[in-house]
């Protein structure tokens, strides 16, 4: 299979604002702010989605697969892939969910039980800027991939044995069922130990190229005002 090395925060820019625009219809995305415990809610403008965050306030990603089959999101955080902590790709592992199921990321994977805790901060405490990758600040992508189906088997003849199919990629699975001055910005910053427990899996991309893209960019209230939002 074809790797395609590209990056999330292109994958944004090329389906931002289709994403955007139209209803999602293979996955979806909310931001939970895991200090007050509320949704935030999402404001649309000029093509793209915004949700106001404060300074302090941790926050989770929900990503929820809205189809009866499984998918492969590959999530990142300010250009973060959050499984890795690698400079996002969508070539990248990622969380695999189960068919209409849902994974609430809490953090970066720090290993197979702990995540390290998203939270809102200024830029330049945020994770990307203290690790020289201040790019993609302020934006949350979700790189979505159907699953791989084999073509039914032809009728065998009696005695004949079904060949299994290999899948060839693994990923990370739920266990359980106008400009600004940049110290004004908000980013995500790199927290304290969540308990969070995953499985390995295996799946096989359908396409190289993502079914979906979803982004939601981020910023502090006072700033989302200024632009309008």
């Amino acid at each position: 299979m074809k790797t395609v090395f590209r990056t999330i925060a292109a994958a944004i820019v090329l389906a931002g604002i289709a994403s955007a625009s139209l209803a999602a219809t293979v996955a979806d995305i909310q931001i939970v702010n895991r200090t007050t415990g509320e949704q935030l809610t999402t404001y649309r403008h000029k093509g793209q989605l915004w949700v106001a965050g404060k300074p302090g306030d941790r926050y989770a990603v929900q990503v929820i697969n809205k189809t009866p089959g499984r998918l492969l999101t590959v999530v990142s955080v300010d250009g973060i892939n959050v499984v890795s902590g690698e400079t996002a790709v969508t070539s990248q592992r990622g969380y695999v969910l189960a068919p209409r199921g849902s994974v609430e990321i809490a953090g970066w994977r720090k290993s197979l039980s702990h995540t390290a805790a998203f939270y809102f901060t200024h830029l330049g405490d945020s994770y990307a800027a203290r690790t020289d990758r201040p790019e993609n600040v302020r934006a949350i992508g979700v790189a979505v991939f159907e699953e791989y189906q084999p073509p039914p088997a032809p009728a065998l003849q009696p005695g004949a044995r079904e060949k299994a199919e290999a899948a060839d990629h693994a990923a990370c699975s739920p266990a359980a069922p106008g400009a600004r001055a940049a110290e004004s910005r908000l980013g995500t910053g790199h927290g304290e130990r969540v308990a969070a427990p995953v499985g390995q899996t295996e799946f096989r991309r359908r396409a190289d190229r993502p079914a979906e893209v979803i982004v939601i960019y981020y910023d502090s209230r006072p700033n989302l005002i200024a632009r309008g939002i």
